[in-house]
């Protein structure tokens, strides 16, 4: 398989960090904040195909790209990057040894943190 870091999706994400576009939810939580496949097929149906790899930081180049199949590691759910779908594509990209996704993902990440370390120092 040869699954490869989405330049485009990984811009998409930092620029949607960056807006304030994020949940900083908990690591378990992707179970139930991840977009279900009726929501998937909506938003493609809605939006195309493109549009929903951009919310995707792999792509594997093995699976046909006009297919879901193409796209791996979501990190949102078509509106916010999560948290926990970050932590969640971090653990199985390091798994897998798929390290340009897997320091993404950090990347990413660290925003996150970093946001989230400035805002309770501007609450105290």
């Amino acid at each position: 398989m040869a699954v490869k870091l989405n330049q485009r999706a990984f811009d998409y994400a930092k620029s949607l960090v960056a807006d304030g576009k994020y949940v900083a939810d908990e690591r378990d939580d992707w179970s139930e904040h991840q977009p279900s496949t009726k929501q998937q097929n909506e938003f493609i149906e809605q939006h195309g195909i493109d549009e929903y790899g951009r919310w995707h930081l792999g792509v594997d180049d093995e699976r046909p790209t006009d297919t879901k199949g193409h796209y791996r590691f979501p990190y949102g759910d078509f509106e916010d990057v999560h948290r926990c779908a970050l932590l969640a594509a971090e653990s199985r990209a390091g798994q897998r040894k798929y390290y340009d996704i897997e320091l993404a993902v950090a990347h990413l990440h660290g925003m996150l943190d970093a946001l989230r370390t400035r805002q309770s120092t501007e609450d105290r």
